[in-house]
């Protein structure tokens, strides 16, 4: 008997030790001290002469916690009076603690948040700091900005991928993040897209949100209508494949790929236009096909950067070449012409991107 009351003693204490652990494992993370924002200017007019000038530097304490942890941070613009509601991130590296904005990149910021252009905007900004699913913020720089009306010209016509084949489902809604967009080619005519299908149908739309120009299946294998009842082009089975149109012949041609023999657990742009050569901006990468890198409304400077992964330089991706092209590693840097907001989409299976006008 007191054998068991011993082995039944001893096990409580393991149970409560253990007990203990855990809880000590579950620390509650603390702000100590909130983070501060100021800024060098408050009231700007914007210049589209002086694009590249720098017109306003920001700086910040970042805030402290009862633990030692890894935060992320960015600075988040909101139109006053909206609580920051369908606001503007731009994400910051984790050791800097100043950010400049030139009269293009700021207009940027601007036109992303639906500012008018040429009248006065009452604008909020604040350091915003993440930790996992956890945000904590600085106090509220008050900004006066007139923003001007510009943007890049770009004379190309996109077009993009719906059906339960792909990634966006049939949802066509302007919303629709995952309606991803063919790589155009020097020919105006031809696009191409290479990735993962599954099993079902698809068609192609101009524009997310309407159907008033599409290409679907034509009565004969290979050929597209534009006609609002086509069909659907179908995929057998789900696999690789790579997808290649003529809309002045409206023929097309879908044929299986390997897969991919790489795999990346992050891409990321950095240089000049997505900030500096030592801050990675990343990409978020597609849940359908890995091997499809999105970033959506990232303001991008004039200047150049290129695709990375692993935040690493061992596999880089690059080619001097705007807006579109096939990206190769080790390759030149891609360039970007005018400060703005972009969407940006990446195929590391590929090296193929696009880079649109978010607006």
């Amino acid at each position: 008997m007191k054998h068991l009351l011993k082995i039944f003693t001893i096990a409580l204490i393991g149970f409560l030790v253990t007990s203990c652990e855990k809880d000590e494992d579950q620390a509650i993370v603390n702000e100590l001290t909130r983070g501060t924002l100021t800024s060098d200017n408050t009231d700007l007019v914007l210049d589209k002469d002086g694009a590249n000038s720098t017109v306003i530097n920001f700086s910040w304490v970042k805030p402290t916690f009862n633990i030692s942890l890894v935060p992320t941070y960015q600075l988040e613009f909101g139109i006053k009076g909206n609580n920051f509601q369908n606001s503007v991130s731009t994400d910051i590296s984790s050791d800097a603690t100043t950010m400049s904005f030139t009269n293009a990149s700021l207009n940027a910021v601007m036109y992303n948040l639906k500012a008018t252009a040429y009248v006065t905007n009452q604008i909020e900004v604040r350091l915003k700091t993440i930790l996992g699913s956890t945000y904590f913020y600085s106090d509220v720089v008050d900004l006066i900005v007139t923003p001007y009306k510009d943007g890049p010209d770009y004379p190309y016509t996109d077009l993009y991928l719906i059906g339960d084949a792909t990634a966006g489902g049939w949802d066509n809604l302007a919303t629709n993040t995952k309606i991803y967009p063919l790589l155009k080619t020097t020919d105006t005519n031809a696009y191409t897209y290479t990735g993962y299908f599954a099993a079902g149908g698809f068609k192609i739309i101009k524009t997310p949100g309407s159907w008033d120009v599409q290409y679907g299946q034509a009565s004969s294998a290979g050929s597209l209508s534009t006609d609002g009842g086509s069909g659907n082009i179908s995929v057998a089975s789900a696999g690789y494949y790579k997808l290649s149109i003529d809309i002045a012949t409206l023929k097309y041609t879908f044929t299986a790929v390997a897969d991919p023999a790489v795999n990346y657990t992050s891409i990321s742009m950095i240089g000049t236009a997505s900030g500096d050569w030592n801050t990675d901006v990343d990409m978020e990468q597609s849940t359908f096909d890995p091997h499809v890198w999105v970033k959506k409304n990232v303001v991008l400077n004039a200047g150049e950067f290129k695709f990375r992964a692993n935040h690493d330089w061992t596999d880089s991706w690059g080619v001097a070449e705007e807006f579109f092209g096939t990206a190769a590693l080790g390759g030149a840097n891609i360039p970007v012409t005018t400060a703005y907001s972009y969407n940006v989409y990446f195929n590391d299976m590929t090296g193929n991107f696009s880079v649109i006008p978010a607006n």
